[in-house]
């Protein structure tokens, strides 16, 4: 194998004949496709090592039209991404996803509608390649003006309005929360309550569908409260279901923030947890495990999610058609039920 001149800037050149394969294999590697064998890709990553080989980004954006970054796109308020973990989780799993692709994710919040504007006419400049949606509303229209204007987009959750085609990566909420519910139910509790997300988020609307389906003819819905993802909605929600029915025995969250803020104030009104009334939440998104006490949950694959999502993407991307994937959720038994 020969070795590059090191006065000069390393190439794809240098990288083949250091690894002694082709330059279209080289390419190949680089551009994360497929068609290489495990041992070529090897010695590719080696050789790109060994000759400190980097990738010419922009002359390669101007020679394919792609900007080679992703926008990870949240349509909700920006105290959001800090305050509820899932987002923070989905988040790093994208950005490793990409890394080993030398691409960059672009982190786009819109939630008013100027800010949606803003963002739609970002994306249609070409500033990103493609957009992974990982919140919605039934009410934003930015959706279906990225569809519109042919923007290949991946969704977290299933949207709700109208999104025939586009693909999303999701878990079976209704499934989910069917689980939970007859884990509690199983456990002997009978006054369960429910504190679910916005009606107009898949989340919020399908694990309430799934809880009043596991619940049957015991459903109340006297014992559902709304909230919205947010600590203090929780507080906020329990608080008023002990006021309408104090005799609640136990509670499901559709989201682990959610639950923490309804053990406060099931606290706050000498209430204990679980001996007095057992507490479930939504997501494991690592908040579950390090609460006090730790909560009972359902997990659902964060990791996997986010790197479905990108897999799936850059197939839209190249111009392959893709079909929708739901990954499974595990129950996940900790001291709050």
């Amino acid at each position: 194998m020969g070795s590059p001149d090191t006065s000069r800037k390393p190439t794809i050149r240098d990288v083949a004949a250091v690894a002694g394969v082709s330059y279209g294999t080289v390419s190949r590697v680089i551009n994360g496709g497929h068609w290489v064998s495990p041992d070529a890709r090897a010695a590719v990553e080696d050789a790109i090592r060994a000759t400190g080989y980097t990738a010419n980004h922009a002359a390669r954006a101007l020679a394919t039209g792609r900007a080679n970054s992703l926008a990870f796109l949240l349509t909700e308020p920006q105290n959001l991404l800090f305050s509820d973990p899932t987002f923070a989780l989905l988040l790093r799993g994208a950005t490793e996803a990409l890394t080993k692709r030398s691409m960059t994710l672009v982190l786009l919040i819109a939630d008013t509608v100027d800010e949606q504007a803003n963002v739609e006419r970002y994306v249609r400049a070409g500033h990103v390649d493609g957009v992974l949606l990982v919140s919605s509303h039934e009410s934003d229209r930015l959706l279906a003006s990225l569809v519109a204007a042919g923007i290949p987009t991946v969704c977290t959750g299933i949207p709700l309005g109208e999104t025939a085609g586009i693909p999303t990566v999701s878990v079976d909420e209704v499934a989910s929360a069917r689980m939970m519910t007859r884990y509690l139910i199983d456990e002997g509790h009978r006054r369960i309550a429910l504190i679910t997300g916005p009606n107009d988020t898949p989340g919020g609307r399908f694990r309430l569908v799934g809880f009043r389906e596991e619940m049957g003819d015991a459903f109340d819905p006297d014992l559902v409260e709304q909230g919205s993802y947010e600590q203090a909605t929780g507080d906020a929600a329990m608080t008023a279901l002990l006021q309408r029915a104090p005799d609640i025995d136990a509670v499901f969250a559709a989201s682990d923030v959610m639950a923490v803020g309804a053990i406060a104030a099931l606290r706050r009104a000498g209430k204990r947890v679980p001996e007095d009334v057992a507490v479930a939440g939504f997501d494991d998104s690592g908040l579950a495990a390090t609460h006090a006490p730790p909560l009972t949950t359902v997990r659902q694959p964060w990791a996997q999610i986010s790197a479905t999502m990108v897999d799936m993407l850059l197939e839209v991307i190249a111009g392959t058609a893709v079909p929708s994937v739901v990954l499974p959720t595990t129950l996940v038994v900790r001291e709050t039920a």
